[in-house]
């Protein structure tokens, strides 16, 4: 198995940033769960990290390693700050445009993965779950899968910043991520918009799959989420169990999710 992170330069969000990657490239079959999946080419999996995370976070903290061998697949997790993977509107500042965009046109041609839709999901936690489900309905053509794991899906709190006194992200930080919170609801930031808008134009979207711990602060929003994509006929899964919004949770429901999504 390869690993390792690189540095490259990103045009939509001009900097250098790093990003990891685990190749299951050299492994010995008997450690395999199910061999099935290497009845097939190797999938691609991009995994985000959540608030105040780095690109190293489900390396050490998760299973990135063990995911990919068990599962076959190549993953690729990009630094992306505080930013919520959404795309501010100017040069420099365009993550989900970055994500869903540019990492996998680099990853395509410095790795060979990433090669079409169907063998390319994304995943991620927290602040990385609401990025995975809103990165995968901004750039459908892009993923074909989604993996959302105690997901931020904080739209409708921040829109009502009288609610976010106690959120661990300032006032000014929200606003800046964000923007204007009287707009918030109807913009392209909020997931559900995108979701109706990909509907309506007759776009392939992606399959979501949606898991919570009961004990975790975000477990009403992502009910709340969950109702809207049953209302819109979504293809999707939801699951919650006990938990709270910690590793042990992330670690356990990241393969459930990917035994949905590859089945």
């Amino acid at each position: 198995m390869a690993s390792g992170r690189m540095e490259f330069h990103a045009d939509s969000i001009m900097q250098h940033t790093n990003f990891s990657f685990v190749i299951p490239n050299d492994f010995i079959m008997e450690e395999i769960w199910n061999p099935r999946h290497y009845d097939r080419p190797t999938k691609s999996l991009i995994l985000l990290h959540g608030l105040t995370g780095t690109d190293t976070d489900w390396l050490y903290g998760g299973v990135a390693q063990e995911m990919s061998k068990q599962y076959n697949l190549a993953i690729f997790m990009p630094t992306t700050g505080n930013s919520f993977y959404l795309d501010r509107g100017y040069e420099g500042g365009n993550f989900a445009t970055f994500v869903g965009e540019e990492l996998p046109e680099y990853i395509r041609d410095t790795f060979g993965y990433c090669l079409n839709r169907e063998n390319t999901m994304i995943a991620g936690l927290s602040m990385g779950g609401f990025g995975a489900i809103h990165t995968a309905l901004q750039f459908p053509e892009t993923f074909s899968a989604c993996i959302a794991l105690s997901s931020a899906l904080v739209i409708h709190e921040v829109a009502e910043l009288g609610k976010r006194r106690n959120s661990i992200m300032p006032e000014a930080m929200v606003r800046d991520v964000f923007g204007d919170p009287e707009k918030l609801l109807e913009s392209d930031y909020n997931p559900e918009v995108l979701y109706r808008k990909g509907k309506a134009a007759g776009k392939a979207l992606p399959k979501i799959y949606m898991a919570i711990g009961r004990e975790d602060s975000l477990y009403g929003v992502n009910q709340d989420f969950r109702r809207f994509l049953e209302a819109e006929g979504a293809d999707f899964f939801y699951e919650d169990g006990h938990g709270m919004h910690t590793w042990d949770f992330w670690n356990e429901y990241l393969p459930r999710g990917l035994e949905w999504a590859l089945k």
